[in-house]
């Protein structure tokens, strides 16, 4: 099965904090596609850091299950610091590794939910996505990532 991964940054060296995760992923699933960085500002919560993010594929013969808990601990092994802060808001963090869809499969557990919930809102998913796997559609609502990407206003990006 193919997975559809993005990892982004937006703490201390963003483009090192990548490759780091990009190296773990590649020890551990073999040959990745990686898509070019995209620079966004952070999305959910109010911060002056920039995210970095990239999209990668790679191919896995493991359990969707398997393959988050892998991911999990590589973002552990990076930065051990969580993703929220303690109102459980989003928060600056050094890498986030999320898993965007695998193949055309939907799960839907409280520990993983693919294809990820929020990507049809998420232009710094969908335009990486869209240039590694242009020809994927969402097993939900039948869309290509260009066609999702269509849908979403402009967001405001400080020069």
């Amino acid at each position: 099965m193919n997975v559809i991964v993005n990892i982004g940054s937006n703490l201390g060296n963003t483009r090192l904090n990548l490759s780091r995760a990009m190296a773990a992923i590649v020890n551990r699933f073999g040959d990745i596609e990686m898509s070019h960085a995209m620079d966004s500002k952070p999305w959910g919560f109010e911060s002056p850091h920039r995210f970095l993010n990239v999209c990668i594929m790679f191919a896995t013969d493991l359990a969707p299950a398997e393959v988050h808990e892998i991911l999990r601990g590589i973002e552990a092994d990076i930065s051990p610091a969580a993703h929220r802060a303690p109102d459980g808001s989003y928060a600056d963090r050094l890498i986030d590794i999320d898993i965007v869809a695998i193949d055309d499969m939907v799960i839907d557990t409280p520990e993983l939910q693919v294809p990820h919930p929020r990507l049809p809102e998420r232009d710094f998913f969908l335009k990486p996505l869209a240039e590694i796997a242009p020809g994927w559609r969402h097993p939900v609502n039948g869309m290509s990532p260009d066609e999702m990407l269509a849908l979403l206003p402009p967001r405001q990006q400080p020069s």
